[in-house]
């Protein structure tokens, strides 16, 4: 039987550290957003938080997006119609700087915090987990444990 890509009661989205475009996160809520056509979602939301940075640093309505993904375009094709109707446009260095500092943000809140203390000191494996620091790092490791990988 054929892998559904778009199954994510089967398997989580893409990493958020995929890039599309040099945009980090895209990808993931494209996937999201597949899914969630389909009715095959699981625990994934599009339009989540995390969504939003991407929306919001292009100008670009949820809804709006979402339409053009049930339409059946590609990733490439998603690419260019976001970068015709981003009502801000940006420049190579600015997608750079956004995706940069989004792979390296880590929590601030001291409920974020104490979420990466809990990975980096004892998970229910018991593994210490020194490597997690960054969010992005705790919704990879997220992603794993939801389908059965080992921490």
């Amino acid at each position: 039987m054929p892998h559904d890509l778009y199954d994510l009661t089967q398997h989580p989205p893409r990493s958020p550290r995929v890039r599309l475009g040099g945009l980090v996160i895209l990808p993931r809520m494209i996937d999201k957003a597949r899914a969630t056509q389909k009715g095959k979602n699981g625990e994934y939301t599009y339009g989540c938080s995390l969504d939003r940075n991407v929306l919001e640093f292009l100008g670009v309505d949820a809804d709006e997006l979402k339409s053009q993904i049930y339409n059946g375009l590609g990733d490439g094709e998603l690419l260019a119609w976001l970068m015709v109707n981003a009502k801000k446009p940006r420049q190579a260095y600015e997608i750079a700087a956004f995706s940069a500092y989004h792979e390296q943000r880590a929590p601030s809140a001291p409920g974020g915090r104490a979420k990466v203390s809990e990975y980096q000191s004892s998970t229910p494996a018991g593994a210490k987990r020194e490597d997690i620091v960054s969010w992005f790092d705790v919704l990879d490791l997220d992603d794993h444990q939801s389908f059965g990988g080992k921490v």
